[in-house]
């Protein structure tokens, strides 16, 4: 069988899946925050359970919220930041005395929903996930396309393209600039623009609820909202022209987006038409665990 990780911000979510693809267990606990050795221990109690309760081991596969640098083995571009400048991986074979791959949590999303899932069957998908972070991944006939740098999708530490004045220099991100995609477009994001426009503090979930509502400065943030996501995936259409673009994390959920975005995005492509598909997640918005797991494709 086939065991897949994926460690958030929040929950570490693992999952054990047959050779077809089906389902066998699935687990969700808190992440620690802040620690790393408590991050390498809940991941290797996590997998202990899920061997435990379907009675088999498996191999291991595990999305970070980051990228392992090809130059030194170590941890980068984390927004779990206490991963930063640790060899998790080897950490993590040692816990776990198997071998271990680790990719970025949305390539594990990317390739989960381009193996069985929204994207199934596409030549080219661009997998993203809108959750307390942002990321991208990208499959090529339904494998993960990797670069030099390990960085292939991260569309997120991106400026926001198509900038409007006053939105400019952007809010501060946690890597040090101003204005990344992810700053506007993360969950977090969302919710301190509404914030910044009201005074208001609400969850994303409480100002779409208020959008559905009928309250004007909500529908106004998710229109702002959606506008700035049509820019920065026109941005990705320009370059890659994917097939389809899939998307995943919390705020992939707001149904609203699947209409508004490419109606929008039309205007910033650089083509006479759009014929890109976006499509909401297949397998739910932790659709990466899947893909982590299918990391090891040659698995039995």
């Amino acid at each position: 069988m086939r065991i897949g990780i994926d460690l958030g911000g929040t929950k570490i979510e693992g999952i054990a899946l047959a050779p077809s693809g089906r389902e066998l267990a699935r687990r969700r606990i808190p992440a620690p925050r802040g620690s790393y050795e408590e991050t390498v221990a809940a991941i290797r109690d996590l997998v202990a359970a899920l061997e435990s309760e379907t009675g088999e081991t498996g191999t291991v596969g595990i999305g970070i919220p980051g990228a392992v640098s090809p130059a030194t083995g170590l941890v980068k571009n984390a927004n779990s930041t206490w991963l930063i400048g640790h060899p998790f991986g080897q950490d993590l074979e040692a816990a776990l005395a198997h071998d271990v791959r680790l990719a970025n949590d949305a390539d594990c999303f990317a390739l989960s929903e381009a193996t069985d899932g929204a994207g199934a069957g596409a030549p080219s998908v661009f997998g993203v996930i809108l959750g307390t972070g942002v990321g991208g991944g990208i499959t090529v006939n339904g494998a993960l396309v990797s670069g030099p740098n390990a960085i292939a999708g991260e569309w997120g530490h991106n400026s926001l393209p198509f900038v409007l004045p006053d939105e400019m220099p952007g809010p501060d991100c946690y890597c040090g600039k101003k204005g990344c995609i992810e700053s506007w477009l993360s969950g977090p994001g969302f919710a301190a623009d509404y914030m910044l426009d009201t005074r208001e503090a609400l969850s994303p979930e409480a100002i779409v609820a208020a959008a559905d509502a009928g309250n004007r400065p909500a529908r106004l943030a998710l229109r702002r909202y959606a506008d700035r996501l049509a820019r920065a995936l026109a941005h990705v259409v320009n370059i890659l022209d994917p097939h389809v673009i899939v998307l995943g994390g919390g705020m992939s959920n707001i149904a609203a987006l699947y209409d508004e975005v490419p109606a929008r995005w039309g205007a910033y492509v650089f083509s006479d038409t759009v014929a890109t598909r976006l499509a909401r997640h297949a397998h739910g918005d932790a659709s990466g665990v899947r893909g982590a797991a299918w990391l090891w494709p040659e698995a039995n």
